[in-house]
């Protein structure tokens, strides 16, 4: 009974280390910064505490995130950075879940075959990948080469420095993100349902909003998260393909660290960021609990 105990606590006890290594103690750090001043020095920031003389001196200060709300430029790099990462998302559903579906009621070997097709983009630099994209998007690129040479345009498309092309990029790289979360839900599926649904009379549009969506929804959501997450946060995209004025928080970030070397401003925004990210997780956590009857 002893040794019974002892493995479930190690089963329970390896994932909370993991958060913590990974996730609680590098945002333990961040949070110190963004509670400090810049200094020149090295690292360039000042200390939040002090023990002296047996008595301890608080330093630190909320300064950072008030700089933060005095700032539109802040507001509007986390305002573009939804906004292009939750239209993303929107659109990275629409083409995953046909894909995933078809993937899905396919047979093997064709089944791993289309698997296989696409995770094998992920074998490849993500960076690669998208720097491609400048080749084929540009105004001298093979996309505008086409669509001259069929007659569709008679002047090259301005596709490149962007949204569209931010859109497309965010789209191609996190499409895997999309795919198999729904595809592994709908292999759950049992297909007696459907068959039922036929037998009962109903459209295939009805049979798919009331039986496969629904069943499939808990892929959707985590879809979704995985690739919406990230896209906040993205910065090679908006970099290389977005123009000179695109504002994403992953810019704005890159500059506080590495221009203005201001590292608790810089703190300060991955908190909030973060925070904002956190948050509708939580929430969707406790729902999902609250559905399967854990912890009432």
């Amino acid at each position: 009974m002893k040794g019974v105990f002892a493995h479930k606590f190690w089963v329970v006890v390896w994932p909370y280390i993991w958060m913590l290594v990974f996730f609680a103690l590098p945002f333990g750090f961040i949070l110190k910064i963004s509670l400090a001043e810049s200094m020149i020095a090295m690292p360039p920031y000042s200390d939040i505490w002090s023990w002296s003389d047996g008595h301890f001196t608080w330093l630190g200060s909320f300064d950072n995130y008030r700089f933060l709300l005095e700032d539109d430029l802040y507001y509007l790099a986390y305002f573009n950075s939804l906004r292009l990462a939750a239209v993303s998302t929107v659109l990275c559903l629409f083409v995953a879940y046909p894909m995933a579906y078809g993937i899905s009621r396919m047979e093997e070997p064709y089944r791993s075959l289309f698997l296989l097709l696409v995770i094998l983009p992920s074998w490849t630099s993500f960076l690669i990948r998208i720097y491609a994209w400048i080749g084929l998007l540009k105004t001298n690129g093979l996309v505008n080469h086409f669509f001259m040479s069929v007659g569709l345009v008679d002047e090259p498309l301005t596709m490149l420095h962007s949204d569209f092309a931010i859109y497309l990029g965010i789209v191609y790289g996190y499409l895997p993100f999309m795919i198999l979360p729904i595809y592994a839900n709908l292999m759950k599926l049992d297909h007696s349902l459907i068959e039922a649904g036929y037998d009962l009379g109903a459209r295939p549009w009805k049979v798919f909003l009331t039986i496969i969506l629904p069943l499939s929804m808990s892929g959707v959501v985590a879809g979704c998260f995985l690739v919406f997450i990230p896209a906040v946060g993205e910065f090679i995209i908006p970099e290389l393909l977005g123009g000179p004025d695109t504002l994403m928080i992953g810019k704005v970030l890159w500059q506080e660290f590495f221009v203005n070397r201001d590292w608790p401003v810089a703190s300060a925004i991955a908190v909030v960021m973060l925070t904002f990210l956190i948050i509708p997780i939580y929430f969707y956590r406790r729902l999902e609990m609250k559905q399967l009857g854990v912890g009432e």
